[in-house]
């Protein structure tokens, strides 16, 4: 599929209700429940998406689209969750993320971009010369990649429960 940001607002307007209907109100067996050491809870991944929708997408858009001379984006802290979200409930972390996703895409959807702009770029630590096509698409990805990373972290709680079903569980064996 070749990235069209009309349908990539389709996934990212419904990953903040797709998360709030999947985890509000659960107890915190599941919300907390990880696989194990350096690996993330349900609550840890929500937290990690409030600090991108605070200092990636939006920010990095802009900067591709600036007139500035360096266009380098700063590094991204892909754990600050684990200090942010200290003192919050999973409750308070899924209403902060619909009100930041809200905002952002308020903010996309007023910069309209134009196709001709997609091939714009920026210079990213790690992996140099970037697309804003590029961004944008990993913006879409990487909602959907933490919402199969929380169903798998989940599903993953049961893995020694389900007895010979597990031979029919696929994201059990992942």
């Amino acid at each position: 599929m070749t990235y069209n940001l009309e349908q990539a607002l389709e996934i990212l307007e419904r990953t903040p209700n797709t998360l709030s209907s999947l985890l509000s109100g659960l107890s915190d067996e599941w919300v907390y429940a990880n696989e194990g050491d350096d690996t993330w809870s349900a609550f840890d991944i929500v937290g990690h998406l409030i600090h991108g929708e605070k200092t990636d997408w939006i920010i990095r858009t802009k900067i591709v689209l600036s007139h500035a001379e360096s266009k380098t984006f700063k590094t991204f802290d892909r754990f600050a969750q684990f200090e942010n979200s200290k003192g919050k409930t999973l409750q308070q972390l899924l209403e902060e993320f619909s009100e930041l996703r809200l905002e952002n895409l308020k903010t996309l959807k007023e910069l309209q971009i134009t196709e001709s702009q997609f091939n714009m770029k920026a210079i990213h630590p790690e992996l140099g010369k970037v697309t804003l096509k590029e961004l944008l698409a990993t913006w879409v990805t990487h909602d959907l990649g933490h919402i199969a990373q929380i169903a798998h972290v989940m599903a993953k709680q049961y893995k020694d429960e389900v007895g010979s079903w597990k031979a029919y569980i696929t994201i059990l064996s992942k």
